[in-house]
C-alpha cells in the first residue's frame, strides 16, 4: 500500500470525525508546549533545571524544605501558564464538543488550557489534576492558584489555609502519588466506549494515563495520532499524522465543517 501524503493523511482524519458519534481526544505535554509551557520531560524542560526527585509527594507531605521547593517551582509554573493561551489544537478541540462529536477530552496535562478554549469542565478529564487549583488537606478549603500566588509575590515560601492553618496543596498529582480514582476509573470507561479516540501531543510513555488510547483500540474504536515524535502505538494507528497538533486539525477542521453542512 502506497504511503498517503499529508493531504491524504488529513482527509481520513476529517473522514474519521465526521462519520464518529462518540470521539475520545487524548491529548499530552505535546498540545501545551504549543502555548509556549515547556514539557517536563524533553531537554530544555522543567527536569533540566530542578531534581524530580527533591519533588515527590512524601517530600511534600513530610518537611517544611519539601514544600518551600515545591512551591518555588509551583510559583514558577503559575507565572508562566498565566501569560500563556490556547492554541489552535485547544481551539479545534473546543470545536468538536460544539458539533457535537466529543464525547470528552482525557488529558494528561495539568494547565487547564481546554477548560479556557472552550470544552465543559464536565467533558475534561485531567488524569494528572489541574495546577489552578488549590484545597487544604487538613479542612478541604479551596483557593484559586491565582490568590496562592499572589501570596507568594508578597513573600510567603509555604502557604497555609486562612481558616485552620492546615497543609495547602494543589490539585496536582506529584511524584509518588497515587493517581486520582474516580478520574482514571471515568476515563477507562469513555475509552472503552468510544468510536474514535484522537491521541493529540502525547509520546503515549506516561503510565497509566498511556493506557487510554489502548483501551479505546481494543474495544473496538479507531486510533488517530497527531504527534512530531513516534509513539509505540504508531503502527496500530488507522490514521497517522507527524506534525503539531494545532497545524494539524486547524487543516482538518475545515474539511469537517464542509462535509457536515
Amino acid at each position: 500500500m502506497a504511503e498517503q501524503t499529508l493531504e491524504q493523511q488529513i482527509d481520513a482524519l476529517a473522514e474519521l470525525i465526521v462519520k464518529s458519534r462518540r470521539i475520545v481526544v487524548f491529548t499530552g505535554a505535546g498540545i501545551s508546549t504549543e502555548s509556549g509551557i515547556p514539557d517536563f520531560r524533553s531537554p530544555g524542560g522543567v527536569w533540566s533545571r530542578f531534581d524530580p526527585n527533591e519533588f515527590t509527594y512524601q517530600q511534600f507531605l513530610h518537611t517544611e524544605e519539601g514544600r518551600k521547593r515545591h512551591w518555588q517551582l509551583l510559583k514558577q509554573m503559575g507565572e508562566m501558564m498565566a501569560v500563556t493561551e490556547p492554541n489552535p489544537a485547544h481551539d479545534a478541540i473546543a470545536e468538536l464538543e460544539k458539533l457535537g462529536k466529543l464525547d470528552c477530552v482525557i488529558t494528561q496535562n495539568v494547565d487547564g488550557m481546554h477548560q479556557r478554549a472552550g470544552n465543559s469542565e464536565d467533558r475534561v478529564i485531567q488524569l494528572h489534576g489541574n495546577i489552578t487549583r488549590v484545597y487544604c488537606m487538613r479542612c478541604d478549603k479551596r483557593y484559586p492558584m491565582d490568590e496562592i500566588l499572589e501570596w507568594l509575590r508578597q513573600g510567603t515560601e509555604v502557604p497555609l489555609c486562612v481558616e485552620c492553618r492546615g497543609i495547602l496543596k494543589p490539585e496536582v498529582i506529584f511524584f509518588g502519588e497515587a493517581m486520582p480514582v474516580w478520574e482514571t476509573r471515568e476515563a477507562e470507561q469513555r475509552a472503552r466506549n468510544c468510536d474514535l479516540c484522537i491521541v493529540v501531543g502525547s509520546s503515549l510513555v506516561v503510565y497509566p494515563a498511556a493506557f487510554m488510547p489502548m483501551y479505546a483500540l481494543q474495544s473496538g474504536a479507531k486510533l488517530a495520532i497527531i504527534n512530531q515524535g513516534a509513539t509505540d502505538m504508531d503502527g496500530m494507528a488507522h490514521v497517522r499524522i507527524y506534525g503539531k497538533g494545532g497545524e494539524v486539525l486547524s487543516q482538518v477542521m475545515p474539511r469537517v465543517r464542509e462535509q457536515l453542512r
